[in-house]
């Protein structure tokens, strides 16, 4: 499986009930932007330990951070470690909005 999904390829997955979609910005960025990609829930990425445990390898997992660098690159690699299907969206919301992605207000 790639490491990464296009804003184009997750747009055409959403509502997919075998889907998860996870905003793993760090705090600070998170909690400056009023906006969140609809269904995603915002997971701290200093806590994976506490949260990865509740995720099922038997659902895809998409998470993005605000450009798809450092941050979603180490989730990746730390849920990827737990046997978990994991992919980032390149480029990150930044990307995500410049393609038209929706988002919803948090």
């Amino acid at each position: 499986m790639n490491r990464t999904i296009s804003s184009s390829e997750l747009q055409s997955m959403l509502g997919k009930p075998d889907l998860t979609i996870l905003d793993v910005r760090r705090s600070d960025d998170y909690t400056s932007d009023t906006s969140i990609i609809p269904g995603a829930t915002w997971h701290d990425p200093t806590q994976i330990e506490n949260w990865s445990k509740s995720l099922t390898a038997d659902k895809e997992i998409v998470l993005y951070c605000v450009r798809g660098g450092a941050v979603s690159n180490s989730v990746v690699d730390a849920l990827q470690a737990k046997g978990l299907r994991v992919r980032y969206i390149e480029g990150g919301i930044s990307a995500w909005k410049e393609a038209g992605g929706k988002v919803a207000a948090k």
